[in-house]
């Protein structure tokens, strides 16, 4: 009767390779989702007596006219290229700080859909630019 060579043994070993490519595939899968589930957007509303902003850099200013255009500072940008080229502008930054100037007269839902296009090309910090409101504001009259 011949002896059984190493072959015929069994393998007593754990074999961690699947383990760690589920591992991996279960990071890698919550570091995309997670940016996701933030919910909301933070936006510094600034006050009436507040005093202006100083600051080393031109801001970068978005604008949204009554017609929905949208404008980075004075140069007009389709919907669809918001955020690549806000992107590109904001690599050349050390601020990524952006200020956004909306028209009262839009819809919430065009605001909304910007402000979520100027998220996504990674600003860190969106401030929305009002005007201070005057003794006989409309805001008073909705009350």
């Amino acid at each position: 009767m011949a002896m059984g060579s190493n072959q015929d043994r069994l393998m007593s070993d754990i074999n961690v390779t699947p383990f760690v490519d589920v591992m991996l595939v279960l990071l890698i899968i919550f570091m995309v989702t997670a940016p996701m589930m933030i919910q909301g957007v933070n936006i510094a509303l600034p006050q009436t007596t507040s005093k202006p902003l100083v600051s080393e850099q031109e801001p970068l200013v978005i604008n949204i006219n009554n017609q929905g255009k949208i404008f980075i500072i004075d140069t007009e940008v389709s919907f669809d290229r918001l955020q690549p080229q806000l992107s590109g502008m904001l690599n050349a930054r050390e601020d990524r700080t952006v200020y956004l100037r909306a028209d009262k007269q839009l819809t919430y839902g065009i605001v909304v859909q910007v402000m979520a296009e100027i998220k996504r090309a990674g600003v860190e910090k969106l401030g929305m630019v009002t005007e201070p409101a005057s003794e006989k504001s409309e805001i008073t009259k909705i009350k």
